[in-house]
């Protein structure tokens, strides 16, 4: 049966129909459907094809064989393209991805939380200071981050600035990864500006020699593997806006299938996870892998529903449950949703997200977590694993390449007096680049004790 692709492109759209939480309220919606219509024709971001590579490499995660580092910005912004911003994020994830492989001997899948994540959802709609109240900022992707009227007005054609910002990323970290920057000889060369100053880099170095010293070894032997010289990245975002999302939504050649093209990989979130509303109708119609955060309030009942809506073929590699309880709660509230969903038979992807469920506000104002407390929901999280005799399969962090000053504690200790320093995330309170090293190496220790 031939399927008229107009059909099938509409298919993607039945999201339509039902409640969508989190969406802006733009002012002309004849200009909206303008900004959908240019973004139809516009080029797909990324290839159905890497999309199911990326679905093939999630099986592994989900059956045990490999583990997920995905990481990247709260939100990115408009003006954080430059080629050093971008390339500083792909260092500390490669940094981090040689970490896990070689300390815990096990094929790290690198997905970015990048290219894409330029939207928040929020708990309130609108943001009052000294008597005015505006709406609330939602991202680069909608509106403003300055607090005036009309920088806070939701305008369609930031739409479109997302898909330009989105691709010039897409476009370099394809160069860095298959160009020669992101190959295994390069471990040194990530450190340098680095090693001098921090204890993390320090440890990273001795175990970049040690990297160096099995490859010349392996070089000697005759063997010089292509898998050193590029490394597999993939990109993923949360599928907020769903205008967006649904004008990149394509069908594929190949098999007539919907796949949206904005990421290899997108995910629901928290606050737009609710079953009969438009997020879920909108994922359970594309192919690509699918991320679900669940938060501390979800029941084994509703993870199963989640399976039987996004996963009725029970696929591994389709489903990713990104679970972010709080440090407080993780060791209570997961056991009950991994032991019912194992004794289900599907098999999806266990995530720790250790970021979002410990936020908290400092004395100056400043949004915050201690990275005792992001440690402390990992340890949670493999100790529930290793009780259950499950795999606990990745970890989602928000993260920059830079030395900012936003979460405290860490090695390279910073103290709550500090955050003012380098305070320089639009949203939620990202680690550094010293601390997504820490994480690296504390988590490789988890990996290899289970």
């Amino acid at each position: 049966m031939t399927v008229n692709a107009k059909t099938s492109q509409s298919a993607g759209n039945t999201w339509r129909d039902l409640p969508a939480a989190q969406q802006p309220e733009y002012p002309d919606p004849e200009a909206l459907r303008a900004v959908i219509a240019d973004l139809e024709s516009y080029p797909p971001l990324v290839f159905a094809g890497e999309c199911d590579q990326l679905r093939a490499r999630m099986a592994a995660v989900a059956k045990g064989e490999a583990f997920l580092l995905q990481g990247g910005d709260c939100a990115e912004a408009f003006d954080g393209v430059s080629a050093d911003q971008i390339r500083n994020k792909l260092k500390t994830l490669l940094q981090m991805g040689a970490v896990l492989t070689y300390a815990a001997s096990v094929p790290v899948v690198k997905v970015g939380r990048i290219a894409g994540q330029y939207s928040k959802p929020r708990s309130k709609p609108t943001e009052t200071r000294d008597g005015v109240t505006l709406p609330v900022y939602r991202g680069d992707s909608v509106n403003g981050f300055d607090f005036t009227e009309a920088s806070r007005i939701p305008d369609p054609e930031r739409l479109k600035r997302m898909y330009h910002a989105s691709a010039s990323t897409l476009n370099l970290v394809r160069a860095f990864t298959t160009g020669g920057y992101a190959d295994l000889r390069q471990v040194h060369a990530w450190n340098q500006d680095f090693v001098r100053t921090s204890p993390s880099g320090q440890r990273y170095e001795q175990l970049a020699r040690e990297i160096d010293n099995a490859l010349n070894f392996m070089h000697a032997c005759g063997a010089d593997p292509e898998e050193f010289k590029t490394v597999e990245f993939y990109s993923s975002h949360e599928a907020l806006l769903l205008d967006y999302e649904s004008a990149l939504t394509r069908v594929d050649s190949r098999t007539g299938q919907l796949y949206d093209v904005s990421a290899h990989m997108v995910w629901i979130g928290e606050r737009t996870r609710q079953l009969d509303h438009a997020h879920i109708e909108f994922a359970s119609r594309i192919r690509n892998p699918i991320g679900i955060k669940l938060g501390p309030t979800t029941t084994a009942e509703e993870a199963l529903q989640y399976i039987e809506r996004l996963d009725p073929e029970r696929e591994p590699g389709r489903l990713t449950f990104i679970v972010r309880m709080g440090a407080d709660k993780i060791r209570d509230k997961l056991p009950d949703l991994v032991e019912k969903v194992t004794a289900s038979g599907a098999t999806v992807a266990w995530v720790t997200d250790p970021m979002h469920g410990n936020t908290f506000e400092a004395a100056s104002g400043h949004k915050t977590r201690r990275f005792d407390d992001v440690l402390d929901e990992v340890k949670g999280f493999f100790e529930v694993h290793k009780a259950l005799g499950t795999h606990p399969g990745g970890i989602h962090v928000e993260l920059t390449g830079d030395d900012v000053t936003e979460c405290v504690g860490g090695g390279d200790e910073i103290f709550v007096d500090d955050l003012h320093q380098r305070y320089e995330t639009a949203c939620d309170p990202r680690l550094n680049r010293s601390q997504s090293l820490d994480l690296a190496f504390l988590v490789a220790e988890m990996y290899r004790d289970q």
